[in-house]
């Protein structure tokens, strides 16, 4: 922690290697041994944040469909509550990780549905 800043580190278990994950048909590399939103949150630092995350599995917010690389079809998880493993294949994300991830995901989030936008600082009119 510096500064009373908690740093990247502090919130992800410890790993040694990143692993294959595939989100809507892209791939990106995430630290094992994390939760899936954790993962996530490893994908975009910037946006996960600052969704509205519970991060216990009450607010539902967090529910993706994955398919594991040794299950035959996917199912519904709570990326809060469930591990990340190499070759997950995530085919649905509820809205609010949509607007959480739109810019990672690039043109594959231009299809889905509108999410709710990730809340910006008020903007004071009058003093610019």
């Amino acid at each position: 922690m510096a500064d009373g800043i908690p740093l990247m580190s502090d919130v992800f278990r410890p790993y040694e290697k990143l692993v294959e994950i595939t989100i809507l048909g892209k791939t990106f590399l995430v630290p094992e041994r994390n939760s899936v939103l954790r993962a996530f949150q490893f994908i975009s630092p910037e946006t996960i944040p600052y969704g509205r995350f519970c991060w216990n599995q009450e607010c539902q917010y967090c529910k993706v469909n994955c398919q594991l690389s040794d299950d035959d079809q996917s199912r519904p998880i709570l990326s809060c509550k469930f591990l990340v493993s190499e070759g997950m294949n995530i085919s649905e994300l509820a809205p609010e990780l949509v607007g959480c991830l739109r810019t990672k995901l690039g043109q594959v989030a231009q299809n889905l549905p509108d999410a709710p936008s990730i809340p910006t600082a008020p903007r004071d009119e009058e003093s610019h």
